[in-house]
């Protein structure tokens, strides 16, 4: 009588086992979520000395809604539905719409609402930037396409104050915690979200190149533009910045996707980008074809009225690489802890151990110096001249430095889970995706090291600014003051092929600064010793064995009963 698998699943076999068993799932890892993304002393730490204690409640409720398992499901259903583009209504109509997966919504919503975007510049409290930039830490724990809308928002409004009567009409909106999507005009709605349009095809960061013309209208400080950007991300925003070549040369514009009488500008996307990661975020080619636009700032000044933009988007490159450091780190002390191998769990051996240590320096000065740059816009758009030096130089620096580690540490804490990893519902390849995008976005490598050139070279002051507070350790660290030492003698030499040597040393001294001042002994010493003084091998896990990587752990991923 032949056996039916209802028989032999209730019958153990010859051998005493059911073929249920061997779908018995064993040494791995439970859900991380639900978890707290705040829960990160380095953070919380560089919160309150940057001026925005006043946050941390906020902060902290933030990190548990991150974390929380419906947030990471909005996140991966946002990657995995990606926005599509409808150029044409069923009629026949031009619409130019993207529509996105309702998960999209809903963590832009969140952000907006919890002061991602704006917001700060309509908050008179000192350290409302930081509190953002914090906030964008934890919130970076989540799905990163839906941050580019938001970061361009906050990049907007400084750049806008350059035209007042422009400021007063949309600044009340940009800054708004209220997000209101559909194509309608500004004017009707109870918030906005921004966009830029600066590269184009034959010249990329060079945008002096462009060829997008602008011809001055009837009415005193209207133009329509013609020409076609190459990459513009975020086009279902409501405004967007763009540059384009007026009768006095390069000029900075604010185009509308909606008129103010409610009638579409001419805003063709022609096709949006296949990208390596992202994904959640549309990237698209528009066309302007007598296009509307109002001038922002003089013209000819488009370089200098947009260049404060740039700088608020480049500090959330660097915020959105250290946040993505932090995520991945998490991920993989969760995995380690609940995983064994060759008799013991992967969080007790000492090379795993090494891993992650190493990779929570990273991750912590990664996160400091986020911060202390953070503290400099929010000082510097008080009217401290100082802080605004600093930040000249610093965010480029940390730009540079920090994305560039991105892809690197993000490989390494895949590879923390083996096989597990480098399989798509672990959620880490998208994180290894998008690592490489904040290195590229506002300024590749070399476009941010000859940043840091000009800088230097147009104002003393951005230099001195940076020994002032390496100065504020001399004498604590003998491998930070040679360091420090050698790189005035770099300074002196620089030349355009020694940039990215002169601007790493720049970026890991200032790094190294910070954890002398404010991390404990044996952070400050492991990174001191590695980065500074050469202890150290290529790659991550090679910490020597002098390094105090019990303490290192127990602040980047204590255990919790």
């Amino acid at each position: 009588m032949a056996t039916t698998l209802a028989d032999e699943r209730q019958h153990p076999g010859a051998h005493g086992a059911t073929r249920d068993l061997t779908h018995e799932v064993t040494n791995q890892p439970p859900p991380l979520s639900p978890y707290d993304a705040s829960d990160d002393t380095a953070l919380l730490e560089g919160l309150r000395r940057e001026g925005a204690e006043w946050a941390e409640e906020d902060l902290r409720r933030l990190g548990r809604l991150a974390g929380s398992a419906q947030v990471q499901e909005w996140s991966e259903q946002a990657n995995r539905h990606e926005p599509v583009l409808r150029t044409h209504d069923r009629y026949g109509h031009r619409v130019d719409e993207v529509d996105f997966h309702p998960s999209w919504h809903h963590l832009t919503r969140t952000a907006v609402a919890e002061g991602l975007a704006g917001a700060p510049w309509a908050d008179d409290r000192p350290g409302a930037h930081v509190a953002r930039t914090a906030g964008g830490l934890v919130w970076g724990h989540t799905d990163a396409g839906h941050g580019c809308p938001t970061s361009m928002t906050y990049a907007a409004v400084p750049a806008l104050r350059r035209q007042p009567e422009l400021a007063e009409v949309y600044e009340p909106l940009l800054t708004s915690r209220t997000y209101e999507p559909g194509l309608r005009a500004p004017a009707g709605k109870r918030g906005l979200l921004a966009g830029m349009g600066m590269t184009e095809k034959q010249g990329g960061s060079d945008v002096r190149t462009n060829t997008t013309t602008a011809t001055p209208a009837s009415e005193p400080g209207v133009y329509t533009l013609r020409g076609h950007k190459w990459f513009t991300s975020a086009p279902m925003c409501d405004v967007f910045l763009v540059l384009a070549q007026a009768p006095e040369g390069l000029s900075c514009f604010l185009v509308p996707r909606v008129l103010p009488d409610g009638t579409r500008n001419t805003f063709r996307i022609q096709r949006l980008k296949e990208k390596l990661g992202n994904r959640s975020n549309a990237s698209s080619e528009p066309e302007f074809d007598g296009t509307v636009a109002w001038l922002v700032g003089p013209e000819g000044q488009g370089v200098k009225t947009i260049v404060e933009m740039v700088n608020c988007t480049r500090l959330d490159c660097v915020m959105m690489s250290a946040a993505l450091m932090r995520k991945t780190l998490v991920e993989a002390g969760h995995h380690v802890r609940h995983r064994s191998a060759f008799g013991a769990r992967l969080a007790d051996q000492p090379l795993m151990r090494n891993v992650l240590a190493d990779l929570a320096l990273e991750s912590e000065a990664a996160t400091a110096l986020t911060l202390r740059l953070a503290g400099a816009a929010d000082r510097a758009v008080r009217g401290d001249t100082g802080e605004a030096a600093f930040r000249r130089i610093a965010t480029a620096v940390g730009k540079y430095w920090v994305t560039k580690r991105g892809p690197a540490f993000t490989a390494e804490a895949l590879e923390c889970l083996g096989g597990n990893g480098y399989v798509e519902d672990s959620g880490m390849p998208r994180h290894y995706r998008e690592a490489p995008l904040l290195s590229i976005w506002e300024g590749s490598g070399n476009v941010n090291a000859l940043d840091v050139l000009r800088a230097l070279g147009r104002d003393p002051a951005t230099a001195q600014a940076l020994f002032d507070e390496l100065a504020l350790t001399r004498g604590a660290d003998a491998r930070l003051d040679t360091a420090a030492a050698a790189l005035k003698d770099q300074l002196a030499a620089g030349s355009q092929a020694g940039a990215r040597r002169l601007v790493e040393r720049m970026a890991l001294t200032l790094q190294g600064s910070l954890l002398v001042r404010y991390a404990p002994p044996a952070v400050a010493d492991a990174f001191c010793a590695t980065r500074l003084g050469g202890d150290w091998g290529y790659s991550f896990g090679t910490l020597p064995a002098a390094a105090g990587v019990d303490a290192i752990l127990g602040r980047a991923l204590p255990e919790r009963g």
